[in-house]
């Protein structure tokens, strides 16, 4: 009878995994669930995503008896496990980024060597990147109009969950998954398919509904936590929005919304893959920056000064999480009062946090930059103190993750300099939000 192998990336799920139940029917002598350790992902700069993969990789290969792991060159390893189990063809969800999009190609090329054939069926998008395009036939730069044509394109329904899967091991090597611990202080959120449908369920229970309300309050911090579970593909956004559409309310139209965000920038990705590191918009290549230097180092560890920002890279840095409306606060403070380029943010973001998907995260840090998909130009700057005020007036979220200001007056909490006798313990602000606002506007007037 026929082999397949299954190739799992990020997709480690078994519930609307149309790719698996394509090697199924392909294989029906047996499937490999197969994953690859690849250098190109397993090095310095992931060591938060490392460390909670190991989980997840521990948590799937238990779930399914025992998940065939090696470590090398996809094109080699691929191949080489296809042709050991005589597979006729290799199963994969299709990945969009410009590595994954390229490694894939390479390894199509190694098995057509040996008639084996890479069959993509699905991908980690309710809408796959390339499928929304203007009447031209070219993708969109803004988003407004690109959700618009996503609602209208629609998207599948979840795929079946097999009953039962011929999973196939070769040379009984199942568990070659290599070690790797969290940065000290560092807490995981809970891993795995089982986690993420938990998680969801009670998201839509407790705090869908108020979610346009509450989405930018990080004290609160009512919102899904679900980034972590789509960036390693422990449940699909079909299998979201399924759930999401009969409900009929303003919170669950804006989380559809979020979830259409992430497919804009999975798209403009696919567009530009240049965008990964380089600027969307190249006219700010030639805007003045500052070199990095003790300024950065106080960015990362939270000891800016400014209350809202310490916070947020506090959090960072103790569960490798970060609520969105503070990630675009210390952001914009980076980009706008340090005058710093993105990408030293977007690399410090890339290695601590948990969910750090590549098209949301380096896009995310463009539109704060101003360099990126937006109508809106580069004078958007956030007032951290106002953005403090607004949205965490009485420090809630400030006095969690900055203990030095837990008895400060909730009129101080944002502004503690303001007090007659600031706390001794918590540093003066690094700048002057003022004066850097109308540097970075000098800065923008020299490349208009």
């Amino acid at each position: 009878m026929a082999t397949s192998v299954m190739w799992f990336r990020t997709d480690l799920r078994l519930h609307d995994q149309p790719a698996l139940l394509a090697a199924i029917e392909a294989g029906p002598g047996g499937v490999v669930p197969l994953l690859v350790l690849d250098d190109t992902f397993w090095g310095p700069g992931a060591s938060v995503r490392q460390a909670y993969l190991v989980q997840l990789l521990h948590d799937f290969s238990d779930r399914i008896g025992g998940l065939h792991v090696v470590h090398g060159s996809p094109a080699t390893e691929v191949a080489r496990i296809a042709r050991a189990v005589g597979a006729g063809s290799v199963h994969v969800s299709a990945d969009f980024t410009p590595y994954g999009a390229e490694r894939d190609t390479d390894v199509e090329r190694a098995l057509a060597e040996h008639d084996i054939a890479l069959v993509r069926t699905g991908s980690p998008y309710a809408v796959a990147p390339g499928r929304v395009t203007k009447g031209d036939g070219t993708g969109y730069r803004v988003f407004t109009p690109f959700f618009r044509a996503w609602q209208e394109h629609g998207w599948r329904a979840p795929a079946r969950t097999p009953d039962d899967v011929p999973w196939l091991r070769p040379d009984g090597r199942t568990h070659q998954i290599p070690d790797a611990s969290a940065p000290p202080g560092v807490t995981l959120p809970p891993v795995g398919e089982a986690a993420a449908l938990e998680r969801w369920r009670a998201f839509l229970d407790e705090d869908v509904a108020d979610y346009d309300d509450t989405r930018d309050l990080p004290g609160p911090d009512r919102t899904s936590r679900m980034s972590v579970h789509l960036k390693w593909g422990t449940i699909h956004p079909r299998t979201m929005l399924a759930d999401l559409t009969p409900l009929r309310s303003q919170g669950a139209e804006a989380y559809a919304r979020e979830l259409a965000f992430r497919e804009f920038y999975a798209d403009v990705l696919h567009q530009r893959p240049d965008s990964a590191f380089g600027y969307y918009n190249p006219a700010f290549e030639r805007m003045q920056y500052d070199q990095p230097g003790e300024e950065l180092e106080a960015w990362k560890q939270g000891m800016t000064g400014i209350p809202i920002v310490d916070a947020g890279m506090r959090q960072l840095l103790a569960e490798g999480w970060m609520h969105n409306r503070v990630r675009m606060i210390v952001a914009s403070f980076l980009v706008k009062d340090l005058h710093l380029e993105w990408q030293h943010g977007a690399r410090h973001f890339l290695d601590r946090l948990v969910d750090a998907d590549l098209a949301s995260n380096q896009h995310g840090w463009q539109w704060v930059a101003g360099s990126g998909t937006d109508a809106s130009p580069y004078f958007r700057i956030f007032n951290p103190m106002t953005q403090g005020k607004k949205f965490d007036p009485d420090g809630q979220y400030v006095r969690r993750w900055v203990p030095e200001l837990a008895d400060v007056p909730s009129r101080y909490v944002q502004t503690p300099w303001e007090l007659d006798e600031p706390p001794a313990d918590y540093p003066p602000p690094l700048v002057d939000h003022a004066e850097e606002r109308a540097e970075s506007l000098r800065r923008y007037d020299a490349i208009r």
